[in-house]
Protein backbone atom coordinates (compact mmCIF):
# COMPACT_ATOMS: atom_id res chain seq x y z
CA UNK A 1 0.00 0.00 0.00
CA UNK A 2 1.58 3.49 -0.63
CA UNK A 3 1.19 6.06 1.40
CA UNK A 4 1.23 9.78 -0.36
CA UNK A 5 1.47 11.83 3.30
CA UNK A 6 0.01 12.11 6.61
CA UNK A 7 -1.34 15.13 7.80
CA UNK A 8 -1.68 16.06 11.64
CA UNK A 9 -5.80 16.93 12.34
CA UNK A 10 -5.87 20.16 15.13
CA UNK A 11 -8.83 20.67 16.51
CA UNK A 12 -9.95 23.58 17.30
CA UNK A 13 -12.67 26.32 17.40
CA UNK A 14 -10.56 29.29 16.44
CA UNK A 15 -10.04 29.10 12.71
CA UNK A 16 -9.06 32.26 12.19
CA UNK A 17 -6.50 32.70 14.41
CA UNK A 18 -4.94 29.69 13.80
CA UNK A 19 -5.24 30.56 10.15
CA UNK A 20 -2.71 33.99 11.15
CA UNK A 21 -0.37 31.82 13.28
CA UNK A 22 0.28 29.31 11.06
CA UNK A 23 1.08 31.80 8.24
CA UNK A 24 2.20 34.93 9.74
CA UNK A 25 4.69 33.13 12.97
CA UNK A 26 5.32 29.49 11.62
CA UNK A 27 5.28 30.62 7.21
CA UNK A 28 2.85 27.99 6.21
CA UNK A 29 0.70 28.98 3.11
CA UNK A 30 -2.80 28.43 3.69
CA UNK A 31 -3.54 25.65 0.62
CA UNK A 32 -7.42 25.03 1.22
CA UNK A 33 -10.36 26.50 3.58
CA UNK A 34 -13.65 24.64 3.44
CA UNK A 35 -14.78 26.42 5.98
CA UNK A 36 -14.78 23.77 8.95
CA UNK A 37 -11.20 22.73 7.90
CA UNK A 38 -8.06 24.69 7.11
CA UNK A 39 -5.27 23.08 5.46
CA UNK A 40 -1.64 24.65 5.74
CA UNK A 41 1.46 23.84 3.83
CA UNK A 42 5.38 24.51 3.81
CA UNK A 43 6.06 27.06 0.91
CA UNK A 44 9.09 24.57 0.03
CA UNK A 45 7.87 20.78 0.59
CA UNK A 46 4.09 20.94 -0.59
CA UNK A 47 3.65 17.38 1.09
CA UNK A 48 4.32 18.75 5.03
CA UNK A 49 0.87 19.73 5.65
CA UNK A 50 -0.96 20.00 9.00
CA UNK A 51 -4.82 21.05 9.02
CA UNK A 52 -7.06 22.94 11.53
CA UNK A 53 -10.43 21.21 11.88
CA UNK A 54 -13.49 22.82 14.22
CA UNK A 55 -15.66 19.70 13.26
CA UNK A 56 -16.21 17.10 10.46
CA UNK A 57 -18.78 17.87 7.58
CA UNK A 58 -20.21 14.60 7.68
CA UNK A 59 -19.07 12.56 10.99
CA UNK A 60 -20.15 12.40 13.87
CA UNK A 61 -16.31 12.66 15.39
CA UNK A 62 -13.01 14.70 14.14
CA UNK A 63 -9.81 12.79 13.19
CA UNK A 64 -6.41 13.48 14.92
CA UNK A 65 -4.69 12.48 11.88
CA UNK A 66 -5.10 12.11 8.38
CA UNK A 67 -3.35 9.66 5.92
CA UNK A 68 -3.91 9.85 2.02
CA UNK A 69 -3.20 6.65 0.06
CA UNK A 70 -3.30 5.13 -2.98
CA UNK A 71 -5.69 2.61 -3.16
CA UNK A 72 -8.18 3.82 0.18
CA UNK A 73 -10.23 0.14 -0.72
CA UNK A 74 -7.60 -1.75 -0.09
CA UNK A 75 -6.44 -0.39 3.35
CA UNK A 76 -10.46 -0.22 4.15
CA UNK A 77 -10.22 -4.00 3.60
CA UNK A 78 -7.03 -4.78 6.00
CA UNK A 79 -8.61 -2.77 8.55
CA UNK A 80 -11.47 -4.80 8.88
CA UNK A 81 -9.88 -8.04 8.15
CA UNK A 82 -7.43 -7.01 10.69
CA UNK A 83 -10.89 -6.18 13.32
CA UNK A 84 -9.98 -2.22 13.70
CA UNK A 85 -13.25 -0.76 14.68
CA UNK A 86 -14.43 1.53 11.87
CA UNK A 87 -15.64 5.19 13.35
CA UNK A 88 -16.67 6.33 9.54
CA UNK A 89 -17.91 4.25 6.71
CA UNK A 90 -15.77 4.20 3.34
CA UNK A 91 -17.52 7.28 1.77
CA UNK A 92 -17.37 9.34 -1.41
CA UNK A 93 -17.35 13.01 0.18
CA UNK A 94 -18.70 16.37 -2.17
CA UNK A 95 -15.40 17.98 -1.37
CA UNK A 96 -13.27 15.07 -4.00
CA UNK A 97 -12.32 12.41 -1.43
CA UNK A 98 -13.35 8.69 -0.69
CA UNK A 99 -12.52 7.83 2.69
CA UNK A 100 -12.88 6.19 5.93
CA UNK A 101 -12.51 6.83 8.96
CA UNK A 102 -10.32 3.60 12.02
CA UNK A 103 -9.99 3.84 15.53
CA UNK A 104 -6.12 2.85 15.91
CA UNK A 105 -4.86 0.56 19.17
CA UNK A 106 -4.33 3.82 20.75
CA UNK A 107 -7.61 5.10 20.51
CA UNK A 108 -7.08 7.87 17.97
CA UNK A 109 -9.04 8.06 14.90
CA UNK A 110 -7.34 7.79 11.53
CA UNK A 111 -9.10 9.50 8.46
CA UNK A 112 -7.78 7.45 5.68
CA UNK A 113 -8.43 9.08 2.51
CA UNK A 114 -7.93 9.23 -1.42
CA UNK A 115 -8.67 11.89 -3.89
CA UNK A 116 -11.00 11.25 -6.60
CA UNK A 117 -10.47 11.60 -9.83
Amino acid sequence: MRIRRIVSDIKSEQLEESGRFYTQVIGLEQVMDLGWIVCFASPSNPTAQLQVISKDESASVRPDVSIEVEDVEAVHASAVGFGAEIVHPLSDEPWGVRRFFVRDPNGAVINVMQHLE
